[in-house]
């Protein structure tokens, strides 16, 4: 099926899960979880909007950094919280341009070899292991009414492995869940475009534009990469969800009880 994308106007990438079905035939609920990337430029109308269709639980997984320096247009009746990822903004796509021209501009790949080590990060690293723990326990504290949002910067890597987490727990099969990843790059082509435009308006070298391309971006191989980690160094992802994320069969079963439609 394609991605549900929402209608808003002051941000990018803002999607609904529901519709996404299991391999046992369940669908995921609507309205219930969405991902999105940044939430700092909502209209007010934008804003309205989050809150008629349900979000109660704002889930931000920004570095401090990130945070304080773009902090999330408050959403009525909604609780914020706080889960950094990472101390700092692994994911690169924050860097001020004199850092990106520092960092990139004598690598083409260095943009893309950043991200495979950053996936590799978001599986090992403590910070993230802590962030995603958070993160299902306050999925598993919602009630049957609400939608919980969940966030970073580009809505694509933190996010994205949120979400390849969260549907890997509710079941979903392997195929769709990354179908769901890649297709970020549908939805951020606004601010890459941008971004793009500032690098070759500061005289940014081809080495620079395509490492900030894949740094804007997800590539299947990103992906890979954490998935990867997780077989060698954990047997595989439920071996993950349950060792490391903390989620046991109940959790994993209050879950699908609470975002799944009954089969049928």
């Amino acid at each position: 099926m394609q991605p549900n994308l929402l209608n808003i106007h002051h941000g990018f990438n803002f999607r609904d899960l529901g519709g996404y079905t299991t391999t046992d035939g369940r669908r995921i609920r609507n309205h219930r979880l969405v991902r999105s990337g940044k939430l700092d430029q909502l209209s007010d109308r934008d804003v309205h909007f989050l809150s008629e269709y349900g979000v109660r639980h704002d889930v931000d997984f920004r570095s401090p950094d990130e945070q304080s320096q773009a902090p999330d247009r408050q959403l009525p009746a909604a609780n914020y919280s706080s889960l950094p990822v990472f101390i700092t903004d692994q994911t690169q796509v924050s860097k001020t341009w004199e850092e990106e021209q520092a960092e990139f501009s004598q690598d083409a790949q260095g943009g893309f070899k950043n991200m495979v080590q950053t996936y590799r990060n978001l599986v090992l690293q403590k910070p993230a292991q802590d962030a995603y723990q958070r993160f299902f326990r306050v999925l598993l504290s919602s009630n049957q009414e609400h939608a919980t949002l969940f966030h970073c910067t580009a809505g694509k890597d933190r996010t994205g492995m949120g979400a390849v987490y969260l549907l890997s727990a509710l079941g979903v099969d392997s195929q769709t869940i990354r179908a769901d990843y890649l297709a970020a790059n549908q939805f951020i082509q606004t601010p890459l475009n941008d971004i793009m435009q500032e690098t070759r308006d500061h005289g940014g070298n081809a080495n620079l534009l395509q490492s900030i391309h894949d740094l804007w971006t997800v590539h299947g191989e990103f992906l890979d990469s954490a998935l990867a980690t997780i077989k060698a160094d954990y047997g595989g992802m439920d071996t993950y969800l349950h060792d490391v994320i903390g989620l046991s069969k109940t959790d994993r079963d209050d879950l699908q009880r609470l975002y799944l439609e009954e089969a049928g």
